[in-house]
């Protein structure tokens, strides 16, 4: 659903950043530095800002970044160290900016002052069978050979 929104208003930005896999991400690959290295290249467009630690991070995204119009999408984030480092206010951003975030526990959106919240319903069974077949084999219902390997991935996610 983010990266759709993302996707549809992107163009009414000055720049833009989608950070994929924000917990994932800030355990490994140079954690959090290398992620605010990432937002600032995508963002600024041009060469690569070096980050040496968090701190000169969050100074650099300030100063850079606080008079630009900006879609900053943060996905899956799972605890307010990634959302202090990467973007830890509007006033960071320009007039107008907006960051999305997506994450599995709402308590870090409430703690991080964060009140407009969109919750995703489950998809039940059958809806979750038919977006991992169009996305997996390009149709609505995965052949006989891959029902199982449908229902295990399902049963995981």
């Amino acid at each position: 659903i983010a990266k759709a929104v993302y996707n549809s208003i992107a163009h009414k930005f000055e720049g833009t950043c989608f950070l994929e896999s924000v917990r994932e991400n800030s355990m490994c690959c140079g954690g959090l530095v290398k992620q605010q290295e990432t937002l600032l290249f995508e963002i600024l467009g041009r060469k690569k800002l070096k980050v040496t630690n968090a701190a000169l991070g969050i100074t650099t995204i300030k100063e850079r970044l606080r008079k630009k119009k900006v879609l900053i999408v943060l996905d899956d984030v799972n605890n307010l160290n990634q959302l202090n480092n990467l973007a830890g206010g509007l006033d960071w951003f320009g007039k107008g900016s907006i960051v999305i975030i997506t994450t599995r526990d709402k308590r870090l959106l409430v703690a991080h002052d964060i009140d407009l919240m969109y919750n995703v319903k489950e998809l039940d069974y059958h809806e979750a069978v038919e977006l991992f077949s169009w996305n997996a084999f390009k149709k609505k219902e995965p052949s006989e050979d891959y029902v199982e390997l449908t229902e295990r991935a399902i049963g995981y996610a």
